[in-house]
């Protein structure tokens, strides 16, 4: 196993560009060439996936990586591809024949790494396939989501620590950007981790941002003044999808440009929403917790919560996308009296009564027509909605309930399934030239030929409306006509589709029998309890600075206040009421020429944390503004 540094330092700049690593880069992927067990916890934006992206091309062999997103998945297999790395991702939401090609081109040596999302572990057969693999590296993504104690577990994740039965000369990375003490050790007890295994932790602390709390029963005009008052790229985060469209069109209203953004979106809306805001066109993406995963847009000058999310790990994740290029940025929460009891409610919503959990787990069987005592082993699509209409339920108690019954092992829900559709020609060259369709049909079939490659080798993306704009037709005669080559066999199409999977990892029982252990639904519900209160304690606290809570909550017990949070800035006025000399020559400075924050502090000799904070005062008041590349100016 190679570790000599500057194999990876090439590979870094040859696929990636970059000259150096980023902190703990370099030990983690080091330590992992060396076959230790390794754990890295980085901060959002921390780049954990070149820990596993650089040894996966060091290595002879392919890396497995368990990811819970299969977004996020897609993604990273994309931008592989992009980078010249030859990539394969496996999840429910494929067909037979996809899974069956993707694992024919691993074994066949055609990637590099292998993306599974973790219930795909759960079948013998799937199993048997990844044994014939030469597996050097396991990666766990998301790692808090095997602890009972984190606050996204998933059951699932339990299957990965079998997989180190098959490889046990395969070292094990687990990654993850928010942990507790208590989670840290789950992580490494459920993955089976050496003695001699390594930790590598870098600071939570994120001194460019600047966190806010606004208490404010009207939180919409709180936003306004917000967005009003800075500048640069936002996220707005909610909870519901319906409030995201409602004030994303607020907002437009006001002439502040915003999109929406939720999971509910089909692939191709998603993806348009979100290069329009990566690429400046439009400035704040108003959205639920599905935005972010993955998300590299390093300018993005403030993250505003107008909902509490559930943790400390939620909010600490999510304001993270704020400032990721190193300049100054806000992570702003707007909460109000009702909050408290909106959170309590969560509770409440997230363990709803075991005897509604036990009738929803009864309706989902007769729902999808699968019998008591069969099912096992067996996926079904599963439409949530169509299902909360027909038995006039609630949506988030539905969802609480099928995630409990996840985490007791009766089955495994998973939601993340949104699908672009995908064509892969099956005929060979000659036949094209011989088939009886018409002259529309046969522009439609060219246009395809023309606009996308590899159609013979794999299966395709593709989009049905940018194709209806080429050939000059409809959407709708696009989608028939394709089936119509999938029934000549000259073409296998899948239709794009946002669908939900349930998965019975045990034949279906009768309700009476569906128990839930203390762990997943009492000792559950008191961690939850324990994570809304701390929460709560950075929301509503007025004494603490807002850093030290958070930072704290994840173990850093010598944590310092930071100097930049709202508490520390009502402390240090109340401490030093006068900055106005320090203003007065910073602008002075300024009118000379623009300047960057290190050329100002070699100027103005006095603490850059001192000269960073009077630098955001003054462009909160608009005496002055930040340029996109960094430089300080006169707001003139």
């Amino acid at each position: 196993m190679c570790n000599d540094a500057y194999n990876i330092h090439h590979i870094l700049k040859k696929h990636w560009g970059y000259d150096s690593f980023r902190p703990l880069q370099e030990d983690i992927i080091l330590s992992v060439l060396s076959g230790t067990d390794t754990l890295g916890l980085l901060p959002t934006g921390g780049g954990k996936s070149i820990t596993f992206q650089v040894p996966a091309m060091v290595l002879s062999g392919i890396t497995i990586v368990v990811s819970p997103l299969i977004s996020l998945m897609k993604d990273q297999v994309d931008n592989l591809m992009k980078t010249g790395i030859r990539a394969v991702c496996l999840h429910s939401g494929m067909t037979r024949s996809e899974i069956r090609l993707g694992l024919d081109r691993c074994k066949a040596a055609k990637a590099k790494l292998l993306y599974i999302s973790p219930e795909k572990l759960q079948t013998e057969n799937f199993i048997a396939q990844l044994k014939l693999l030469s597996v050097k590296l396991i990666v766990v993504d998301e790692a808090h989501c095997i602890s009972q104690w984190g606050y996204d577990f998933r059951p699932s994740y339990l299957k990965i620590s079998q997989l180190r039965k098959h490889f046990p000369q395969a070292p094990v990375l687990a990654l993850t950007a928010s942990a507790t003490p208590e989670v840290v050790d789950d992580i490494k007890c459920r993955l089976n981790f050496s003695n001699n295994s390594n930790i590598f932790k870098k600071s939570f602390s994120r001194p460019n941002i600047s966190y806010i709390v606004r208490h404010d029963q009207h939180k919409w005009h709180q936003l306004l003044n917000i967005l009003t008052h800075t500048y640069g790229s936002a996220i707005v985060y909610v909870r519901s999808r319906k409030r995201t469209a409602e004030i994303a069109q607020q907002l437009n209203n006001e002439g502040i440009s915003a999109l929406n953004y939720h999971a509910g979106l089909d692939v191709e809306e998603k993806n348009n929403r979100q290069e329009k805001w990566k690429q400046g066109l439009v400035r704040v993406i108003v959205a639920t917790n599905a935005f972010g995963m993955g998300i590299d847009k390093p300018d993005v000058r403030v993250v505003i919560h107008m909902d509490i999310p559930g943790s400390l790990e939620e909010y600490y994740q999510e304001a993270g996308r704020a400032g990721r290029d190193g300049l100054p940025a806000y992570a702003v929460m707007i909460a109000s009296s009702h909050d408290k009891g909106r959170l309590t409610r969560m509770v409440n919503e997230s363990f709803p009564p075991k005897s509604y959990i036990q009738r929803i787990y009864e309706l989902v069987g007769n729902f999808l027509d699968v019998a008591v005592g069969e099912g096992y082993g067996h996926v079904y699509e599963f439409n949530r909605d169509k299902f909360i209409k027909t038995f006039k339920l609630d949506e988030r108690t539905v969802r609480s309930a099928l995630n409990l019954l996840s985490q007791a092992s009766y089955i495994d829900y998973t939601d993340d399934i949104s699908t672009q559709s995908r064509i892969m020609l099956t005929c060979n060259k000659n036949e094209l030239y011989n088939i009886d369709v018409t002259t529309l049909e046969e522009d439609i079939l060219n246009t395809i030929l023309r606009c996308y490659t590899g159609l013979f080798a794999d299966y395709v993306p593709i989009n049905e409306s940018f194709i209806a704009r080429t050939a000059s037709t409809t959407e709708q005669f696009v989608y028939e006509t394709l089936l119509k080559l999938n029934r000549m066999h000259i073409l296998q199409y899948i239709p794009r589709k946002t669908t939900p999977y349930i998965y019975y990892t045990t034949s279906r029982e009768l309700p009476k029998h569906v128990l839930l252990p203390l762990s997943v639904y009492e000792d559950q519900r008191e961690r939850m309890l324990t994570r809304i209160k701390a929460i709560q304690h950075y929301a509503f606290g007025s004494e603490t600075c807002r850093v030290r809570i958070m930072l704290e909550y994840f173990g850093e017990k010598n944590a310092t206040s930071c100097n930049t949070c709202d508490i520390c800035r009502n402390k240090r006025q109340i401490a030093k009421p006068d900055t106005k000399k320090l203003s007065e020559t910073i602008i002075r400075t300024l009118t000379i020429h623009p300047c960057t924050i290190n050329e100002l502090n070699d100027i103005i000799k006095v603490p850059q944390a001192t000269l960073v904070e009077t630098i955001r005062l003054l462009i909160a008041d608009k005496e002055l503004k930040l340029l996109p590349e960094g430089t300080i100016t006169l707001n003139k």
